[in-house]
């Protein structure tokens, strides 16, 4: 099986075979139905919106980043190559802040970057836990980007915690905003809310991928 999409991505062969691999194993999922289902699933990116998220970050030089809900840790190796090589052309820092609550898929997680090795693996930080305790602290001062590929519940508390933190110009994306559309009614309500300063638009990719920038609260 061939992922065109990958060869909108930097990489050695190395991190390219482990990306292949993993969406071959991912791909051969069936759906999940309810967040219990979900419990030994990937639960990722599609191969496309992993390639937008990688492009992302590196046309706008992101450096910190922050992903909600990282499972088996394959849509947080595109992240980490992306602030990678940021860092290393900007000569400083990066960092991607990486969640999991269930201990299993975060081991899971750490066995597929050590594959994938020191391209990806030195660029990030997993908090194990809940993501409502693990994320109140020690987060960067501007984070660029957000990731919520989580449970919907979950987006809010979690887009609440990093808002603070968020520079001018940052970027949230979430997946499967009309698939699951009405379970992120509140987040939906709270982008909408302008004092929060988002400015937000949707992305017609498979389930929909909702796309906000961060303008600034005044």
């Amino acid at each position: 099986m061939s992922f065109p999409h990958l060869d909108s991505i930097t990489a050695s062969s190395r991190v390219l075979k482990v990306l292949s691999d993993l969406h071959v194993e991912a791909d051969a999922e069936g759906p999940y139905l309810n967040p219990a289902s979900s419990l030994d699933k990937f639960v990722t990116l599609d191969t496309d919106k992993c390639a937008l998220v990688y492009l992302l970050l590196r046309s706008t030089g992101a450096r910190y980043v922050v992903e909600a809900g990282t499972s088996f840790g394959l849509s947080t190796i595109y992240l980490a190559l992306a602030v990678g090589q940021n860092a290393t052309v900007a000569g400083g820092s990066g960092k991607v802040i990486a969640t999991e609550q269930e201990a299993h898929k975060a081991a899971r997680a750490r066995e597929h970057w050590a594959r994938a090795g020191p391209e990806v693996e030195p660029w990030i930080e997993l908090r194990e836990g809940d993501l409502r305790e693990t994320l109140k602290k020690d987060l960067p001062d501007q984070v660029d980007f957000l990731l919520l590929d989580i449970w919907t519940p979950m987006a809010l508390p979690t887009l609440k915690l990093v808002h603070p933190h968020l520079k001018k110009g940052a970027i949230v994306v979430t997946d499967n905003v009309e698939s699951a559309k009405d379970g992120y009614q509140e987040l939906f309500e709270y982008i909408g809310q302008p004092q929060n300063g988002f400015k937000a638009t949707s992305i017609p990719f498979s389930g929909g991928l909702g796309f906000y920038v961060y303008l600034g609260q005044e």
